[in-house]
């Protein structure tokens, strides 16, 4: 325990890194609580190496909190918008503009299977489609394809 008291300043700033790159690379950043704590530890530790408050156990516990609440106070808002932007421009892939047969008809907002690539899809459409009917792919969704007639 020696070892961690001469060299809590080092101690914190690497608790706070590995916070801050569990966060993030790990958690994707969907919880702020590990930045906040990260973002402490390193602000405690930097505190420690400039002298600014003595070196010590409760120091280093008031240093973190303290840094640590005001870090979430100003940050939350900020990072809490970042985090809700979500792009919503439709995926594109390889599936789109592939072109089949239909092996059976295919009722308006109904669905049919359609096995391509190894998997079973889904396959809909917005217009009813008849059997043997040639149709492209133009949306992919998860297990579902959509398309309209060529």
């Amino acid at each position: 325990m020696d070892i961690f008291y001469q060299n809590m300043a080092e101690f914190l700033l690497v608790i706070g890194l590995l916070l801050l790159v569990l966060e993030v690379l790990v958690l994707g950043f969907s919880t702020f609580f590990l930045f906040f704590l990260g973002v402490g530890c390193i602000g405690t530790g930097l505190l420690f190496f400039s002298t600014l408050i003595a070196v010590d156990s409760t120091n280093a516990l008031i240093g973190v909190a303290i840094i640590s609440s005001i870090s979430a106070l100003l940050l939350w808002q900020p990072l809490k918008r970042m985090q809700n932007n979500v792009d919503t421009k439709p995926v594109t892939n390889d599936f789109i503009g592939h072109r089949f047969r239909l092996a059976q008809d295919l009722e308006q907002n109904g669905t049919v299977d359609h096995q391509y690539s190894g998997i079973n899809w889904k396959v809909s459409s917005d217009a009813p489609l008849k059997q043997g009917t040639d149709v492209e792919v133009v949306e992919v969704g998860v297990g579902k394809m959509k398309v309209q007639q060529v």
